[in-house]
């Protein structure tokens, strides 16, 4: 189980499928560094599809700041 406040029943593997297309998009792109790893954001994500966290909340448990979530 992957570790956020709000604990997520994700597999890796879920969090992989998402993480993996992000990490290839940043590479395309050749975006500079994030805030967040493509990991952490795709499990930002996940945590506010699932839960439907407020941008306050998934900024406080992520570490950043509400613009950036």
């Amino acid at each position: 189980m992957l570790s956020y406040p709000a604990a997520n029943p994700l597999s890796t593997r879920t969090l992989s499928r998402l993480a993996d297309p992000l990490r290839g998009r940043r590479a395309e792109q050749r975006s500079r560094w994030r805030r967040l790893h493509a990991a952490d954001q795709a499990l930002l994500v996940l945590a506010h599809l699932r839960n439907g966290d407020t941008h306050a909340r998934l900024a406080s448990g992520f570490g950043i700041g509400t613009t950036t979530a």
